[in-house]
């Protein structure tokens, strides 16, 4: 095995960041190649919680390089007080371990400002009001400031005059809220700028470096498929590429560098904020697996939507983002569970649907067609957490997982049984590293 990409395959939240951390020691260098600080991975070492938004989940292994893209948005702040985070548990960043790409833009108080002044209403998608989606349509529109403006300060002050100038307090005034004070965000612009500057380089350039001289890299996505701004439940999407292919764009990398695809999957299904969410379970289900599985999100602390594994949606995570081999999540969370649901099909309008449909619209109407699975025995969470093979795990988890994979067509390849690193099973089905 050489390269590696882990994803998410649903709504985020999937828990890729312990499937980074997990395999991040067998490479030598990880890549975070989308969004921004709206993702949270938690990781889970030795019963120690660490939740990372922008530093790619491998962080917490010393020797292994971490690489944030240019496709991704990078709020300065959050990113300094994130390295001073993980090095109050002891994970230094000094030398080259750290490399952020020059290309990637930032995000800046007042992307925060607006986003949290439009997401209300009835038109409201549920953002997590970290600046991003402001951010990337600056970068659209070609009026971004990005990470090379912080390495020029007389660039960086025209820049930033006219952004603010003809559009950003034009828009604060609109919405009644304070207008940028220029002489102080340049200020402290400046001030991050030379925090940042010795993590700053060229990250395709070093990338191409090291996997000529063969060495391994694992790249890791954000969010998850079907929040992927082409094929996720648009409008209420992210605003970047949460596909492998997003991984070329913005790390600067040969699609045949990439490697095989891990696709990242709860046992059931989860949503944070607005939007379709067919297996939706209200009332008691619903609050039965939010609460066994603790269901909170680790960026906005917002409580998550809970549903019933969605088979569709999963397929077209598959189809779309080429995934060789799932990882299960949390299946823990489905013991003594009755009945036990899960989705093979909709239907739209009277007329069966092979994958989820173009519009959000369309989506919220669909009729999800489920059918009923074995309860999965209840279950000693020490016990589960000490299984170390296939083979002694509860028949009733193999049949699940063997169900899943024989319907979305690919095969499980590892079974999570806890939060911990080494808490989980490698199925025997495809070959990923150990």
């Amino acid at each position: 095995m050489s390269n590696l990409v882990v994803i998410g395959a649903q709504w985020g939240d999937e828990g890729k960041g312990k499937i980074v951390d997990r395999l991040a020691g067998q490479f030598d260098a990880v890549a975070r190649y989308a969004g921004g600080s709206n993702a949270g991975h938690t990781l889970t070492v030795k019963g120690e919680k660490v939740v990372v938004h922008l530093l790619p989940s491998g962080v917490l292994h010393p020797t292994t390089r971490c690489f944030l893209g240019a496709s991704m948005v990078v709020d300065p702040a959050a990113l300094i007080a994130e390295v001073e985070a993980v090095g109050e548990v002891g994970v230094t960043l000094g030398g080259d371990r750290l490399c952020l790409d020059r290309r990637a833009h930032l995000v800046l108080p007042y992307h925060r400002e607006l986003d949290t002044r439009r997401d209300v209403g009835a038109s409201a998608i549920g953002t997590t009001r970290r600046g991003i989606g402001p951010a990337y349509e600056d970068k659209v529109a070609r009026r971004g400031l990005r990470v090379a403006d912080l390495e020029d300060e007389s660039q960086l002050r025209e820049k930033l005059k006219r952004v603010v100038e003809e559009r950003i307090n034009p828009a604060l005034e609109y919405f009644g809220a304070p207008l940028v004070d220029l002489l102080q965000l340049f200020d402290q612009l400046v001030e991050q700028g030379a925090r940042l500057r010795p993590w700053i380089g060229d990250v395709p350039g070093e990338l191409w470096r090291m996997m000529g001289q063969g060495q391994r890299v694992l790249f890791e996505g954000a969010q998850g498929v079907l929040l992927d701004l082409e094929h996720g439940s648009y409008p209420y999407v992210t605003s970047s590429s949460t596909l492998p292919a997003g991984a070329c764009l913005s790390l600067g990398v040969s699609p045949r560098s990439l490697g095989s695809v891990i696709g990242v999957a709860k046992a059931y299904c989860t949503r944070v904020g607005e939007g379709p969410f067919p297996t939706e379970a209200h009332g008691e289900p619903g609050e039965q697996l939010a609460q066994a599985g603790h269901e909170f999100g680790s960026t906005t602390g917002r409580p998550r939507r809970c549903g019933w594994l969605d088979l569709v949606a999963l397929r077209h995570a598959v189809r779309v983002s080429g995934i060789d081999a799932l990882a299960l999540t949390k299946i823990d969370v489905l013991a003594g569970i009755e009945p036990l649901r899960v989705c093979v099909g909709y239907t739209l309008d009277g007329k069966e649907q092979t994958s989820p449909p173009a519009t959000a619209e369309q989506w919220h109407r669909v009729e999800p067609r489920y059918v009923e699975r074995p309860s999965i025995e209840a279950l000693d969470v020490v016990k589960l957490r000490a299984v170390k093979t296939w083979n002694q795990l509860p028949a009733s988890i193999r049949d699940f997982v063997s169900f899943i994979g024989a319907e979305v067509g690919v095969p499980v390849a590892f079974v999570s049984t806890g939060p911990g690193r080494e808490d989980g099973v490698m199925t025997g089905a495809f070959e990923w590293g150990q």
